[in-house]
């Protein structure tokens, strides 16, 4: 086998290696949202988001006046 062959094989594979382990951190990084997307510390944020504001939600006090 020809030397350049055997480069463009090595290449390939570091190549493929590369793609594979981006992949998995994207996967990993989609997992770690996920996960935190779902926490009852975040629900308030959330719930501000799919109203289409900002603001922030009343505090306990301001529920009561």
């Amino acid at each position: 086998m020809s030397t350049t062959f055997l480069k463009r094989q090595k290449e390939m594979k570091r190549l493929e290696k590369q793609r594979a382990k981006a992949e998995r951190r994207a996967q990993k990084k989609l997992a770690s949202h996920a996960r935190i997307d779902h926490s009852p510390q975040n629900a308030s944020h959330i719930e501000s988001d799919v109203a289409g504001t900002n603001a922030a939600m009343p505090t306990e006090s301001e529920r009561q006046n």
